[in-house]
């Protein structure tokens, strides 16, 4: 996108959100509608599928057994990884992961292993020997906006409907992977004055800062990550944290 382009539609949003409206229509806490669809993938032990508007990622979930990191011998591994496919958005390019993807992938990452949602202790076979390993794979399909939310219902939508494939490697029985907590990530981003929720591409354009934060099922914070090169106040922080665990509670209704 130019400059020229960009400094019009960041014209055209700033406008509107003085006198308290989106493009869209919105509210600055309401969502798009949000769409989850389980078990999409029949190789995989886990899999969701989630539309967020216009935005659309696929979650699957892989389960091997392998040896545990020498500092926690006695838990199983969560690796997650996110690629964002070409033919999602022109901004997307073919190869390794950027830096977007990896930070995306990473803030995914610490939202389930900082809120403790998969009980990894019980994904231990024999300590110090073997565990159970669950590779978490993100495809991005389809970008308008807000992939943080968007990968995250995903992740966790896959997660809740993962069962442990122990018959397959002669372990026991299979059985559900276990879950301790549903955790639920909110980003917002900041135009001007103006704090939304669930951005649109458009929206994320003309963004001075983002914040991201993902809390428990108990209203807890688990992480919270800040991007974008802008800042927000003590009293902005403190406006996001409050809507963001309202919205998480809805949120929350569309996984289990």
């Amino acid at each position: 996108m130019s400059e020229g382009i960009a400094e019009i539609k960041r014209e055209y949003i700033n406008k509107l959100l003085q006198v308290g409206r989106r493009v869209d229509g919105r509210e600055a806490n309401e969502y798009r509608e949000i769409q989850i669809e389980t078990n999409c993938i029949e190789s995989a032990q886990g899999s969701a599928r989630v539309k967020l508007g216009k935005t659309e990622v696929l979650a699957g979930i892989k389960m091997d057994v392998g040896t545990p990191f020498p500092d926690t011998p006695d838990r199983g591994v969560l690796t997650t990884n996110t690629e964002l496919i070409p033919m999602a958005s022109p901004d997307f390019e073919a190869g390794p992961p950027d830096a977007g993807a990896i930070e995306l992938a990473r803030v995914v990452d610490r939202g389930i292993r900082e809120s403790e949602m998969i009980d990894l202790q019980k994904l231990c076979i024999a300590e110090g020997e073997e565990v159970w390993i669950n590779f978490l794979d993100i495809y991005v399909l389809d970008y308008d906006g807000n992939l943080f939310d968007a990968c995250f219902l995903a992740a966790a939508a896959a997660l809740s409907t993962t069962i442990v494939p122990a018959a397959e490697r002669e372990k026991g029985e299979d059985y559900p992977l276990p879950i301790k907590h549903l955790p639920i990530q909110t980003t917002a981003v900041k135009i001007e004055n103006s704090i939304l929720f669930d951005p649109t591409l458009d929206e994320e354009k003309v963004a001075d800062a983002r914040l991201t934060v993902t809390t428990d099922e108990n209203g807890d914070i688990r992480a919270m990550q800040k991007g974008l090169s802008g800042a927000f106040t003590l009293e902005e922080v403190k406006q996001v944290i409050d809507s963001s665990l309202c919205i998480s509670k809805e949120l929350r209704k569309l996984i289990g």
